[in-house]
């Protein structure tokens, strides 16, 4: 272990292991196909890392983030590591050099996108490199059970028939004990060795604020507690409103989501980190990954879709150690949105086959063909055209891509392409561009090649950098010279697309199997009502709740939620397991319901006796149902 430690030290600056990280770094490194779970900001990273440098060949990262990917390998870059990434958006040429640089054994750590793992290219160059093993980042996105389970996940154990002796380490934050087994059964055909480091996060205190006016609540508790905070929304555009409402009450705040540019996104993560801003409010596409361990306060405007999605969001508050809180804004209305969302998530059948009929029509694709076609998809001027809401439309095309019909690729971020129009020899002759124009076309030539003959794929963050420019100056410069035709600029755009799997059926030859739709809406319907019952039970510690839905049986109450402050001292303490407590568990012990009346018959003083049956229905010991006692 000396070595790994010696690693550890070298680049990370740390003297030790925390947790965990020890056992896995030593199961992976011997060979065996291991499985960690571990929470935010459990230290998943250094597990996989630090092995990755005492191994020979390269390590396999697969996750679905890809600003995590561009975080890790410019972070691990810094510290001298070589590490590359592989997804949506490189040319192919820039994968390729990628690939054959693993190949010849000069990088160490490559970070790929699920979705590449079917590509051909991939899987080419795969077989000719020398990998140490595979690590699946967020592994409960391969469970069907999984509260973000992805397709592109089972490709995963396709490219294990490629590495048979490379083992693999799969990773996540949020795993029922469901998913866990699920996981194992997925990605490995022996044993896997699991190493779990409790949930719990005793520095994190989880509140539920029943709030009419969630606006008002919003800002009495961002003056109340200080500090960096995160405030997570549903939509886009409640980002902004919210956004602005904080700025107008002298909160300094600014809005994300996946809509925004790359440059946007990227300067207000760096604001935001930098605390030039306090607040961020986001939807869930923030935070995967962002490194910023002082964020004293996480706040839910809207309630999450299960305990999952929750606990990761929530838990982005106080990594380092220090004392953070996560607070959950809810009231009648919400219980209402969370039963809707089952029936927008999982429309009816007939609907389903609507919209394929419909998106036939949209590409006039017509019956027998169209396989392997692939479309720009506007579902703006679809929901137009066919009279569909956007949600239901949404839904209905992830169901069909699970049920195998059409691969629906959700806003894929291409980048900006650049092609001269004119030739080496005009560009040189031209005499009225401004000073600007001539730094931006300097640097286009100096860092990229074949700009005279084809389009290029470049960064304008880049090209920004190296002009000493802003990226919006940047992109108006381009925007001008292609308006002069010296150039041809086509603009980054977030486009999603659809491409036909088979050819097209009639709508009523298709059929979507039950562990694609029933299946999967009831375990939805399960996640939300837990999500229900998380808000709504006051009787029982919040942090217990959610160890316990991860499987954590053994836990004790926390001292620091709303329900552990406002209950009694003599019913949150643990020592209650008292003669009363006792005696009634004795009168359950037949296993048959009692009266609540029959214990008056226990000898026993009657306050006593009424704590002690709060605290064993607070420990979930027993249940009490229309005036009906019984052990659990």
């Amino acid at each position: 272990m000396t070595n790994y430690k010696q690693i550890l030290k070298q680049y990370w600056g740390y003297d030790d292991f925390r947790g965990i990280q020890r056992e896995i770094i030593e199961s992976i490194s011997s060979g065996h196909d291991t499985l960690g779970l571990m929470p935010t900001g459990g230290g998943k990273s250094i597990t996989f890392q630090v092995p990755a440098l005492c191994s020979k060949g390269v390590c396999i990262v697969i996750t679905p983030l890809i600003s995590l990917m561009r975080d890790q390998v410019d972070n691990l870059k810094r510290h001298g590591i070589r590490a590359a990434a592989i997804y949506s958006g490189l040319s192919q040429e820039e994968i390729i050099t990628t690939l054959e640089n693993c190949i010849f054994g000069d990088i160490k750590i490559l970070y790929v996108s699920p979705e590449r793992l079917s590509s051909d290219i991939f899987r080419t160059k795969l077989r000719r490199m020398k990998v140490s093993f595979i690590t699946v980042d967020e592994a409960h996105c391969i469970s069907q059970w999984g509260y973000d389970f992805r397709p592109s996940y089972l490709q995963i154990a396709e490219i294990r028939k490629d590495l048979p002796d490379a083992p693999v380490l799969a990773l996540t934050a949020t795993a029922t004990p469901a998913v866990v087994q699920d996981i194992c059964e997925k990605l490995s055909k022996s044993e896997f060795n699991v190493f779990k480091m409790s949930f719990e996060r005793k520095n994190l205190a989880y509140v539920v604020r029943r709030a009419t006016d969630k606006r008002e609540e919003l800002i009495h508790i961002l003056n109340s507690v200080k500090g960096c905070a995160i405030v997570y929304t549903r939509s886009r555009q409640r980002t902004k409103d919210v956004a602005e409402l904080l700025c107008k009450a002298d909160i300094k705040a600014t809005f994300y989501h996946a809509g925004l540019d790359t440059t946007i996104k990227e300067e207000r993560q760096r604001a935001w980190q930098d605390n030039k801003v306090r607040v961020m409010v986001a939807t869930n596409a923030f935070g995967m990954g962002i490194d910023k361990p002082d964020v004293r306060l996480v706040i839910h405007v809207d309630c999450p879709d299960s305990p999952e999605a929750y606990f990761q969001e929530a838990g982005r508050a106080g990594r380092d150690g220090n004392k953070a809180y996560a607070v959950l804004l809810y009231n009648d209305h919400d219980r209402r949105k969370l039963d809707k969302r089952i029936n927008d998530t999982f429309p009816e059948k007939d609907y389903i086959r609507k919209v394929y009929e419909h998106l036939a029509y949209f590409y006039q694709v017509a019956v027998g063909s169209g396989y392997n076609a692939t479309f720009e998809f506007s579902i703006d001027k679809f929901c137009h055209a066919f009279k569909h809401f956007p949600i239901q439309v949404d839904s209905a095309l992830k169901i069909l891509n699970r049920a195998g019909y059409i691969e629906y690729t959700e806003e894929q971020d291409n980048k900006a392409r650049v092609m001269f129009t004119v030739s080496r020899n005009e560009l040189y002759r031209l005499e009225n561009n401004t000073p600007n124009e001539e730094k931006v076309i300097t640097t286009l030539l100096r860092n990229y090649g074949g700009l005279f003959v084809d389009y290029n794929f470049i960064d304008e963050s880049f090209i920004a950098s190296q002009c000493g420019l802003q990226p919006q100056q940047v992109y108006m410069i381009l925007k001008n010279l292609s308006q002069k035709h010296i150039l041809h600029f086509i603009p980054q755009k977030k486009t999603p697309y659809v491409r036909y799997l088979q050819r097209r059926e009639d709508p009523e030859h298709i059929q979507i199997p039950p562990a694609v739709y029933e299946e999967r809406k009831e375990q939805f319907r399960q996640r939300i009502h837990a999500m229900i019952d998380y808000a709504t039970n006051d009787g029982v510690c919040r942090s217990r709740q959610l160890l316990r839905y991860f499987g954590e049986e053994e836990s004790h109450d926390c001292h620091q939620c709303d329900v552990c402050l406002e209950r009694p001292k003599s019913i949150a303490s643990e020592p209650v397991m008292t003669a009363e407590a006792h005696a009634i568990l004795e009168l359950l012990a037949d296993k048959k319901p009692h009266h609540i009346t029959e214990l008056r018959d226990i000898q026993l003083p009657t306050d006593k006796l009424n704590v002690a049956l709060e605290f064993l229905l607070a420990e979930e010991r027993i249940l009490q149902e229309d005036g009906f006692i019984s052990e659990v």
